[in-house]
């Protein structure tokens, strides 16, 4: 898709974004083919992860009185819809462009029992690159879901952005902003231990602009947390089947080198910051030394990428005070991203 300054490349494999240049510069991490998404050597670079994103505990969960045993890949819990979830099938691809808007949708049906998961579940994922009244273009991708029955539901989309240039190295100096005073603290296996917790005075607190890797060794193994993102009435955000909030801003990043900045929009409950800990000499995409030449490829490495993936709270099919996440027949899952880019 081509548009505004935008050229965004899809692949039906994993409905990955796999580059993302905003003025000719690839702002997000990725590869040149499709071998390493099939193989699980990508850590979900830009597909869409679910059908729950995140981690489900001990890879179990109980719903309508039957229990449920997930396979596990992730030590002995479900991480992003397990062995083979949505990032690693091919989807189907539709152009729907409007005049104007360039937008496609990707489909795929995830089977009854697939990874575990109870229900035949159609699923779509719409990218489009809009222009608002302004005359700015944004990102819109769109998620959308249904079931014949009940099961869990938690799409993401899993970019890791750099926005100096997807081969520029860490991120650390990129200041960060969430939207965001409560979080969910983890246990060692990375589960939310059910609690929210104030961020304010804690190195979770992004409140205020500040650099990623200001309090980043104060965190153990970094930044892996879902944020709780705000709602007016002052209560949880609500979660799958009920009434959504408008998207409102969830964060807002700005690379002081390049001077790119992005805001990111949502109407999910929360926001997950992960600051690229897991990284590690990952041979990407071929890169652009700036006189046109081509380098044979780009190694990632420990924060050479940071992911804000809008989502429900992670295991919340086992945390009964976590907004809902199971869709019923009937219902839809809807979740919206929006991303605006900009210079400062």
């Amino acid at each position: 898709m081509k548009h505004s300054g935008y050229i965004a490349i899809l692949s039906a494999g994993g409905a990955a974004l796999a580059a993302l240049a905003v003025y000719t510069v690839d702002i997000v991490l990725g590869f040149d083919d499709l071998v390493p998404y099939k193989t699980g050597v990508s850590p979900y670079f830009g597909c869409i992860v679910g059908r729950v994103a995140n981690r489900i505990a001990k890879a179990t969960f109980s719903l309508g009185g039957k229990t449920y045993k997930l396979n596990a890949n992730n030590g002995e819990n479900t991480l992003h819809g397990g062995l083979v979830g949505f990032d690693k099938v091919w989807w189907d691809a539709e152009d729907v462009s409007e005049p104007g808007t360039p937008a496609l949708r990707l489909t795929y049906t995830s089977r009854d029992g697939e990874e575990g998961f109870p229900g035949t579940v159609q699923a779509t994922v719409t990218y489009a690159i809009e222009t608002g009244s302004s005359g700015e273009a944004s990102l819109v991708t769109k998620m959308t879901a249904t079931t014949d029955r009940a099961t869990p539901i938690s799409m993401a989309q899993h970019t890791y952005w750099n926005l100096a240039g997807h081969a520029s190295g860490p991120v650390l100096d990129h200041v960060l902003r969430i939207a965001s005073t409560r979080y969910t603290p983890v246990d060692s296996a990375l589960i939310p231990t059910g609690k929210l917790v104030e961020v304010k005075g804690t190195p979770f607190d992004f409140q205020h602009p500040k650099r990623i890797g200001e309090h980043l060794a104060q965190v153990e193994g970094g930044y892996d947390h879902n944020y709780v993102l705000a709602n007016p009435a002052g209560s949880l955000p609500p979660g799958v089947g009920e009434e959504l909030l408008p998207p409102r801003l969830a964060a807002s990043v700005h690379d002081p080198r390049s001077g790119r900045a992005m805001d990111l929009l949502t109407d999910a409950p929360g926001v997950q910051f992960y600051s690229g800990n897991f990284l590690s000499q990952i041979k990407g995409k071929a890169a652009n030394t700036g006189g046109g030449v081509m380098m044979t490829s780009t190694v990632y490495d420990k924060h050479h990428g940071f992911c804000l993936e809008t989502q429900g709270f992670p295991n919340a099919i086992n945390e009964p005070s976590f907004p809902n996440a199971v869709l019923t027949p009937g219902d839809i899952y809807d979740h919206t991203m929006i991303h605006r880019f900009y210079t400062r």
